[in-house]
């Protein structure tokens, strides 16, 4: 098997897509998470969910657990949710709030901030100093009212490059940070996670995979640009006022697995977090604007899950398709798969800086 053939950069016009190897091959979770997630920006939260302190989001990157914390300083943290005594979680699911974290295996006490406060019936412990513990931080960025973390920074993009141009492109009337309540559905899905990107880099398959998607976007005026770090998909869009109305519908991709669906009063983030190199978990956290009614967000919600389910289906037939072993790299349409070779481009350039023994 020739690796470095298949990591050598491809030019748009003759790339093929990535061999079935690298979204079958077991090894392939364990090379992902540290030549990818590990340096990379992962979104964790929006502010509208850390408003007081106390209030905390859990979150999962790529295999490490995190918690997300507004400390009594008001300052948003990302710490390892891993407590630093036999590894409990020092929470099981988010929480509005708190006046200190506690691990729900043994009650060991950490502040907001992550200093351990208390030990229970560790007295006999010898040269046990409660004062040296401390919960790991991540480096974090607060943008657009999204909060970021970094497991790695010094190898993660610098993050003004990261975001660059798209502040320009939603404008003063688009910010996101402004939106709330919260809502999040997910899906466990049984393809590996770069599956999932893949699918969600491309529009040509909207016209047979999203009869009702389709026929809300204009496909003929659906255009791909790309960044260094992130890609958008535009498109005009028509719907029912009671839906969305019109306007144009924006699907961000930020590298790795962060996706922005920004669409008339309504922002939905989308994550894609691998759980083995078959399978990946789905998170849509929907988020709306003050104007917002309770039928619209109905709307909004079941439509969304109607267009996950098609997506879901088709995602698990193209990992059997990997697993299968018929596949060989198929040609990438120049038109409508920039944006995957975008992807596989950034895949690629990974693993290669990794330097990782690769299947």
């Amino acid at each position: 098997m020739d690796t470095a053939h298949h990591l050598a950069p491809q030019p748009a016009g003759t790339a093929t897509a990535l061999p079935a190897h690298y979204y079958v091959d077991p090894g392939m979770a364990a090379v992902d998470r540290h030549a990818i997630f590990d340096r990379g920006w992962q979104l964790v939260a929006h502010v509208s969910q850390l408003r007081e302190a106390g209030d905390h989001v859990v979150a999962d990157l790529a295999g490490l657990p995190v918690i997300a914390v507004r400390g009594a300083d008001a300052a948003i943290r990302v710490m390892h949710n891993v407590c630093r005594h036999r590894a409990g979680p020092i929470a099981q699911c988010d929480g509005l709030g708190a006046k200190s974290l506690r691990c729900r295996y043994h009650g060991w006490t950490y502040t907001l901030e992550g200093q351990l406060r208390s030990a229970p019936e560790m007295k006999d412990a010898r040269d046990f100093d409660v004062a040296a513990v401390r919960l790991p931080q991540l480096a974090v960025k607060v943008w657009q009212g999204l909060v970021f973390a970094a497991v790695d920074p010094a190898r993660a993009p610098d993050f003004d490059a990261f975001v660059a141009g798209i502040d320009a492109r939603l404008g003063p009337d688009r910010g996101l940070e402004g939106y709330g309540g919260h809502h999040r559905a997910g899906y466990d899905i049984a393809c590996n996670w770069k599956v999932y990107v893949d699918n969600y880099m491309e529009g040509y398959h909207v016209p047979f995979v999203h009869p009702g998607l389709n026929r809300l976007l204009d496909y003929r005026s659906y255009r791909t640009e790309l960044a260094r770090w992130h890609a958008l998909q535009w498109s005009p869009l028509e719907s029912d006022p009671a839906l969305y109305g019109s306007g144009d519908a924006l699907y961000y991709w930020l590298w790795p697995n962060t996706m922005l669906n920004i669409l008339p009063g309504r922002l939905q983030t989308n994550t894609v977090i691998p759980l083995g190199v078959d399978r990946c978990r789905v998170l849509f956290d929907s988020y709306y604007a003050d104007a917002a009614d309770a039928g619209r967000r109905d709307a909004d919600i079941a439509f969304s899950d109607e267009v996950q389910h098609e997506d879901l289906g088709i995602c698990e037939d193209v990992q059997r398709g990997f697993a299968s072993g018929s596949y060989v790299p198929g040609r990438l349409n120049p038109l409508r798969e920039t944006g995957v070779h975008h992807f596989h481009e950034l895949l690629r350039a990974a693993y290669r800086d990794a330097n990782p023994t690769l299947p």
